[in-house]
């Protein structure tokens, strides 16, 4: 698993290939075959009325976030979502016998069994708590690193309180609608900036800080829309869901996508751009009918970004055999919406196709002295404001 992961460019550096080569994965999943526990794939291990609410991370993603956290011996760390344990025993691992690792999870059943499967690995010294993670854990604070695995919209007050002095938050942090693993230090100044940033898709936290879900059912057939910004509503689901049977004219891009560069790079950019973008998502039926040809396949689904007009969308398609992607008016969305996308597409190839890993974020939480400057890309998050810039490619 660790030479893949090395081959791929997940793991970096050796320390955190010692630490992933030394911790069982195995024991974390008892009831998985070996083969299935070291398969670079997430396995879920919680499911209640057909919802996930609990995973053992994919082992990319979690060699990605090892490396981003940048653990050293004697780090007191703080793990919102405890898991299976794996990622708190990798942790241990790394902040060696004079650290410290404390995980929290919002369910007594995870937390009795994540404890068993570190005993068991031999790692007893973890602090297991049951809590509500959005609060975080002041009885340990401050903590030289605050890590979720689980998706959050915001950045919750008491994280920040719960850091020390040039600490480090990461998390899955949605922004416009793309989960970004974000890797931020707190300055003296009270701002968080981002030292990386890596596209990822986790759980969603649940409890005190869940947050709204902002997808709207376009009917009732597995069709869904999420707006890129929550403060921005879904135009007239009913007329949308009309517009999804009436596909018309395509327009050639001239250029091939991805399903990253659709949902996270070229997406993200959009979503960034125009705030009235949408995520498009089929499911289930949905997925196979004539409408949702030419949708990328993600996470089970099909999916897309559109633009929604006057009496329409213009949605983002592209064959499955990975031809030149195109736009596809449904409905009449009208020329100022095609032609707004179509800027927006050329800006990214232009600007070098950015992703993630291009981005650099700034978090000013509520109460900072500090503030954006007035023009700026700007993302409202419950209790701070975001600034979103690209870095210079070249760079």
């Amino acid at each position: 698993m660790v030479d893949a992961l090395r081959r791929d460019g997940r793991v970096r550096s050796d320390t955190v290939a010692w630490a992933m080569s030394a911790v069982p994965r195995h024991l974390f999943l008892p009831d998985a075959t070996v083969e299935t526990a070291y398969a670079d794939s997430a396995v879920v291990t919680k499911v209640v009325a057909g919802v996930a609410l609990s995973s053992a991370s994919q082992p990319s993603m979690v060699a990605i976030m090892l490396e981003q956290l940048d653990l050293h011996p004697g780090q007191r760390v703080l793990e919102i979502g405890a898991g299976t344990g794996y990622n708190a025993a990798l942790i241990a691992r790394l902040v060696g016998a004079s650290g410290a690792v404390t995980t929290v999870d919002i369910d007594e059943d995870i937390v009795v069994a994540a404890a068993g499967h570190l005993v068991a690995a031999g790692y007893p010294d973890v602090v297991l708590v049951t809590g509500d993670g959005a609060l975080g854990h002041p009885p340990g604070a401050p903590y030289d690193r605050v890590v979720l695995t689980v998706g959050s919209a915001d950045l919750r007050p008491e994280w920040i309180a719960q850091l020390a002095p040039d600490g480090r938050l990461l998390l899955p942090l949605r922004v416009r609608g793309s989960q970004l693993s974000v890797a931020f230090d707190l300055g003296a100044d009270g701002l968080l900036r981002s030292t990386s940033v890596r596209s990822c898709a986790f759980i969603r936290l649940r409890g005190a800080g869940a947050g709204a879900e902002p997808v709207a059912a376009l009917g009732t057939d597995g069709w869904s829309a999420e707006p890129a910004d929550p403060g921005t509503p879904v135009p007239d689901p009913d007329a949308l869901r009309a517009a999804v049977d009436r596909p018309g004219t395509e327009e050639p891009l001239g250029v091939r996508l991805s399903a990253a560069d659709v949902w996270d790079g070229l997406g993200l950019w959009l979503a960034l751009g125009e705030p009235r973008t949408l995520r498009l998502v089929a499911r289930g039926t949905a997925a196979e009918s004539p409408a949702a040809a030419g949708l990328v396949a993600v996470a089970g689904a099909r999916a897309t970004i559109a633009l929604p007009g006057t009496g329409g969308f213009v949605a983002l398609v592209q064959d499955d055999a990975g031809g030149p992607a195109r736009m596809r008016c449904h409905g009449d969305p009208g020329c100022d919406a095609v032609a707004r996308l179509g800027a927006l597409v050329d800006a990214w190839v232009a600007a070098g196709r950015p992703h993630a890993a291009d981005l650099q974020l700034t978090a000013f939480p509520q109460g900072c002295a500090a503030t954006p400057a007035a023009g700026d890309c700007l993302v409202e998050l419950g209790s701070a404001t975001l600034l979103v810039e690209y870095l210079d490619p070249v760079a």
